[in-house]
This record gives C-alpha cells, structure tokens and sequence, in this order.
C-alpha cells in the first residue's frame, strides 16, 4: 500500500508552476515598470528630477553646441550621454516617457538574460521587482538605472561569455565609476581575469578616442575631479551625525545647504571638511582590502563560486557605506550583487543569499520611506524622517558584516576545489 499524496501537494504544484511560468514573470516585469513609470510621471516629490536635468544637458548640447563631458566638464563618465541623447529620440517635450520606455527595454534585456537560467532562478527574478516596487520611482528616474541592468547583465555571463561580460560591466562603468570595482573582483576571482583584463582595456580606449576625437581633451576625465570635490551629501550613512547636530542645534551648529555646482543638498558643521576629505582615501583602501581578502580566499584555493558573489557584494556595499555622496539612487546598486548572488545559490551551490536579500528590500523601502514624496521634511529636519534615514543608514553595517563573515568564512574551512 502506498502512502497517499499531501492533499494540498498539487496545489503547491500549481502555485509553485504558476509564479514560475515566463508568462507570469513577464507579466510581473511589465506591471512593475508600469507602476514605477506612473508614479514617476504624478508622484508628489518631482521624482522625474533629475531626468528634467539630463533634458537641460542635452538639449544644450543639441542647439546650444556645448556637450558636457566633452566641451565642459561633467560629474559622470562620457558614456552616460548615450542614453540621455536616446531618450531626446521623440523630443523634448515626450523626454520623460521615452526615458522610461528606454530604461524598460534595457531592463528587460537583463530580465531575459537571468531568465535564461530557467525557472530555478524565478525567485530571484521576483526578488528584483519586489526590490524596486520597494525603491520606488528612482529605480526607473535616475542615470544609475541605466547602469544597474547593465551591470547585471555583465556579472550573470561572467562565466559563459566572459568577453561579453566584460565588455558590458565597461560600458557600466563609463556611465557610472562604481562597476569597475564589480570588474576588479571578476579579475581576482576567476581563472578568465586576462580576457576580462584585456576586453576592459580594450572597450576603454575605444571610448577614449572617441571622445578625443571629439574633442573632448581633458574633459573626458573631468569627472573625476568633479567628484572629489564634493562634500557631504545629506542621505549618506557618515552624514548622519551632522544630520542630528542640526536638528539639536538649529542656530549655530551642523546645517544643510544646496550646492548650485553639484544640485544637491550637503552639509556644514564641525570637523565636516575632515570627513569629506577623508572618506574617499577611506572607501579606496576599503575596497582595496576586499579584494585583497578575495585573493587570499583563491590563493588558498577556495571555489570562485564561494568567493565572487559575497565579494561583489561586499565592495558594493563597502562603495555606499563609505561614500561621502549617498545619494538616494545609490540603494539600486545592491540589486546587481544581490540577485548575482540569489542566483549564484540557486545554480551554482554558492552560498545561500537569505539575509542580505531580506536586508535589501529593508533598505530599499525605507529609503522610499523618505525618498522622494517625503523628501521636503529630510529637508526641514522632521525627526520622523531622521529616524528613517538613520535606520536605513544603519542596515548598511549589517549588510556589509554578513558580506565579509560569508567572504572569510570558506577560509576557516578545509579549502575546497577551486572553480572559475
């Protein structure tokens, strides 16, 4: 005699079937960047800001003649005028749906390369909607979301097409520094550094030339120097002790300001300029130290697949906890190390993802928490806001711990076969 099946297992089939279906995921994808989009266009807090700017920089560029990254200097790598200049496709008037449209596409072309590795990889998939559900409008309405698919892309062909790969995380990296701290650990970590070596050098001097063909000069690397000026961003985690001297001093200690060069919010107060100045050493030797780690770990001949996705993950987080900027957008970085990771797990035996997902999507609705309808009360110093902001500056520091305990721990253990 046999035992009788659970009266709710081919319910739990066909629930289980039903989430995982291309279909289904499809469908979630669109329903998402639909929703993402409405509320990108009529959502209070002008969350299509920065988009109005990137409207400014190239209608400049296209009736004025004056491009920045190439006749001026500019805060982001040349690159990023790709997209900027696509979404001006159907004029100016239409700048901000087409921008929407396009970071859809890109989106999807990332969804389709992670759905590649079939319904085993679904949960990741749904974990990076839900992420950006969480996120909010600036998932859909900053620069960095054009570099987040991208980015993404480049990290799940790592180990089919490491050419691709590579090429991909450069052209990320062009349009926003932070990748090329992604391709520093693919170099450490997997046995194709030299053909990922050799395809970011290569990808970088074609841009290069590019851009001093057009007459860029020194402007093509301005956005360095634009960078390490900066001060202390209000959102970001060193800020946070200056935001609350402000809001217990309110004459004559910390305060916020906007900076008319950089269109942000910073801060003054006591010691700030020693911070500001000594962040980005900080977040360097950060950085630095990881992959240093990540050496070791292969030295010792631990398996890529238990190395790379915490060390991914690590450096990015190492990139936000540590930088004097944080802006809100900066949250949609974790989506690349995170659903590398959730995937890395679910096809490769990496290691398990549960807590660092779960403390993503924390981060991520918080900072939606004050990001960007509730903005103007960050603003006037509202101790709800402050609260929010300070336990989202907070989960960072968990973030990172898990990162480098999943990272150091393979090493107290007997190593294993190295892969990659």
């Amino acid at each position: 005699m046999t035992d009788a099946a659970p009266p709710d297992g081919g319910t739990n089939s066909r629930v289980a079937d039903f989430f995982t279906h291309p279909v289904t995921l499809w469908g979630g994808f669109v329903l998402v960047h639909l929703g993402l989009g409405l509320l990108c266009l009529f959502a209070p807090g002008l969350p299509m800001g920065d988009i109005d700017l990137y409207r400014w920089w190239v209608e400049r560029g296209v009736e004025g003649g004056l491009w920045v990254g190439i006749d001026t200097a500019w805060v982001y790598p040349v690159v990023a005028l790709v997209p900027m200049i696509l979404a001006s496709a159907f004029g100016w008037l239409l700048y901000p749906s087409t921008w929407l449209s396009l970071v859809m596409v890109i989106d999807a072309a990332a969804f389709a390369v992670l759905l590649t590795r079939g319904r085993a990889v679904a949960s990741a998939a749904w974990w990076w909607l839900g992420f950006m559900v969480l996120l909010g409008p600036i998932a859909l309405a900053r620069i960095d979301s054009v570099v987040v698919p991208i980015a993404l892309a480049g990290m799940l062909l790592l180990a089919t097409r490491p050419r691709i790969a590579a090429f991909l995380l450069t052209i990320a990296t062009w349009i926003k520094v932070w990748p090329a701290a992604l391709i520093a650990a693919a170099i450490v970590t997997l046995r194709s550094r030299l053909t990922i070596l050799t395809t970011a050098v290569v990808t970088s001097g074609v841009i290069l030339v590019t851009a001093l063909i057009l007459g860029s000069q020194g402007n093509v690397l301005s956005f360095i120097t634009q960078q390490a000026g900066r001060g202390v961003q209000i959102e970001s985690p060193i800020a946070t002790f200056w935001m609350w001297d402000a809001f217990r001093h309110r004459i004559g200690g910390s305060s916020l300001y906007y900076d008319g060069a950089i269109l942000t919010y910073q801060l003054r107060g006591p010691d700030i300029d020693i911070a500001a100045a000594v962040m980005t050493p900080l977040l360097a030797l950060a950085v630095a130290t990881l992959l240093v780690v990540g050496v070791v770990a292969i030295r010792r001949g631990i398996a890529s697949g238990d190395v790379l996705p915490p060390l991914v993950l690590a450096i990015t987080t190492a990139l936000i906890l540590f930088n004097k900027v944080g802006s809100p957008q900066f949250v949609g970085w974790l989506a690349v190390p995170i659903v590398f990771g959730l995937v890395a797990n679910r096809v490769a035996d990496g290691p398990s993802f549960l807590v660092p997902s779960l403390l993503g999507l924390a981060i991520a609705a918080l900072t939606q928490a004050f990001y960007p309808y509730l903005y103007g009360q960050l603003l006037s110093l509202k101790v709800e806001m402050l609260i929010v902001l300070t336990a989202r500056n907070l989960l960072y520091l968990p973030l990172l711990a898990w990162a480098i305990w999943a990272l150091i721990r393979p090493l107290r253990r007997s190593p294993s076969a190295r892969l990659g």
